[in-house]
């Protein structure tokens, strides 16, 4: 994928994202919704698809061209917050075979987990 195309899509790797320090206060960090995900245990992502903020079909798009980079039996977390991504993402997986794990309350929106099955 393409310098633009990762801009463009938000794809942010669950293992390269980084946290602020705990110290640190800036000037934005109350007015951010937040975007932790806690999965059960053993259900780690490989892959977070950050599509808070988009509208459909943008969250679909961005998991159909994304969930091709992780391992199969690797698990992908979509964050969104289009109610029409709360029921399209499932729609979806059992449309592409790929197996719909669960979804868990955001305090904006939904975190979409999906194991990668094909």
């Amino acid at each position: 994928m393409t310098g633009r195309r990762l801009r463009l899509f938000g794809r942010v790797p669950a293992a390269r994202r980084t946290d602020r320090s705990e110290g640190a206060v800036s000037p934005v960090a109350f007015s951010e919704p937040e975007r932790t995900v806690a999965p059960p245990p053993g259900l780690a992502p490989a892959l977070t698809i950050d599509a808070l903020g988009r509208k459909c079909p943008i969250p679909i798009i961005m998991l159909a061209e994304q969930i091709r980079d992780v391992p199969l039996g690797a698990i992908v977390s979509v964050l969104a917050d289009d109610p029409a991504a709360y029921t399209d993402v499932p729609s979806w997986c059992a449309m592409k075979a790929q197996e719909f794990v669960f979804a868990q309350d955001l305090p904006r929106g939904w975190a979409l987990f999906i194991r990668r099955a094909v």
